[in-house]
């Protein structure tokens, strides 16, 4: 008995190429010219302030950057320009950190809870939360802080300042504490949170699970675990994550300008109801500036945009490197 067995045909071979498709085509097209867009516009940016505003630079010297007055003087003779933003960096610097002492341990509290504590039906809802904050206008946090914030602030200030006087930061030279830097560091510290808090997040969900229930073999805490496993291997990370909360503190305006007493005077005291930024002093300039004085306060923006663009651009570099490699 003879079996005749039907042997199938063989199907054509496929032919393999490494050319994307058309629509992958279009769709990089897209994104590298919305990509290069963006670029463009940032660089037009700086070479209009740069342009703009070293006319300034030359005309007033080193100087601009640590003289802390501001003068415009009409006189028979002509108009004299004594014009420096030294006051202004100073109180950029000092709101600056009190935003980070503040938000920063908030947003590494909140990142671990997130990532650690947080019951999954209620997660998700929280991270929504956390990152619907950073959308929020800069006005509705300024407002918020001076109607709400501040009374509490000032009274907070009263009681740094009566036990902590005798360290040269929290002691003031008059007894006024509303509208000052300790209270714009707070208002900066809770718009930094949501960003600080989403990379860390990100970076503290990155940690090797190996390595998790390797310490948890060895009977450690959840917070052991953290303390020898997380934080070791998120704390770069972390770090970036507070250089891009910065560089949102360095360029803020409106919410600074809402709950700062603006004085162009050093003012070294955080308590003390004097002071300012950069940003905020140039909106308060700006409406009544004319002639070379337009030209400072573009010289002034031309500062901050490359004190903010390295602060930036060393975050991410931070970030970029800790994710890639782990650590």
């Amino acid at each position: 008995m003879s079996t005749t067995l039907e042997t199938a045909p063989i199907p054509t071979p496929r032919a393999l190429t490494t050319n994307p498709r058309t629509s992958d085509k279009i769709f990089r097209g897209v994104v590298t010219g919305f990509g290069m867009t963006a670029l463009l516009i940032l660089t037009l940016i700086g070479l209009f302030l740069s342009v703009r505003g070293i006319q300034t630079l030359h005309t007033q010297g080193f100087g601009f950057l640590t003289r802390y007055s501001w003068e415009v003087t009409q006189t028979d003779s002509g108009t004299t320009y004594n014009m420096g933003i030294g006051a202004m960096l100073l109180g950029t610097v000092m709101i600056s950190i009190v935003a980070l002492v503040v938000g920063v341990p908030l947003s590494i509290a909140m990142a671990l809870f997130l990532t650690f504590y947080a019951p999954a039906r209620i997660k998700t809802f929280l991270v929504s939360i956390v990152d619907l904050m950073a959308a929020f206008p800069s006005v509705l946090f300024g407002l918020w802080g001076f109607f709400v914030l501040m009374p509490m602030a000032t009274y907070w200030a009263k009681l740094i300042f009566k036990y902590l006087h005798w360290i040269p930061a929290f002691n003031a030279p008059q007894y006024f504490f509303e509208r000052s830097p300790f209270i714009a560091g707070l208002v900066l510290a809770i718009m930094i949170i949501p960003i600080v808090t989403s990379v860390a997040r990100e970076v503290f969900a990155q940690t090797p699970l190996d390595r998790i229930q390797a310490a948890y073999a060895l009977g450690s805490t959840k917070w052991g675990v953290i303390k020898a496993v997380v934080f070791p291997f998120g704390s770069s990370g972390v770090v970036g994550g507070a250089m891009l909360g910065l560089g949102r503190a360095f360029g803020e305006t409106v919410a600074v300008y809402t709950v700062l007493n603006i004085v162009f005077k050093g003012n070294f005291h955080v308590l003390y109801g004097a002071g300012g930024n950069v940003a905020s002093m140039i909106i308060l300039k700006w409406g009544e500036a004319t002639g070379d004085e337009t030209t400072a306060l573009l010289a002034a923006g031309f500062i901050l945009f490359l004190l903010t663009l390295l602060v930036n651009l060393g975050a991410n570099f931070i970030v970029r490197n800790t994710l890639k490699s782990g650590k």
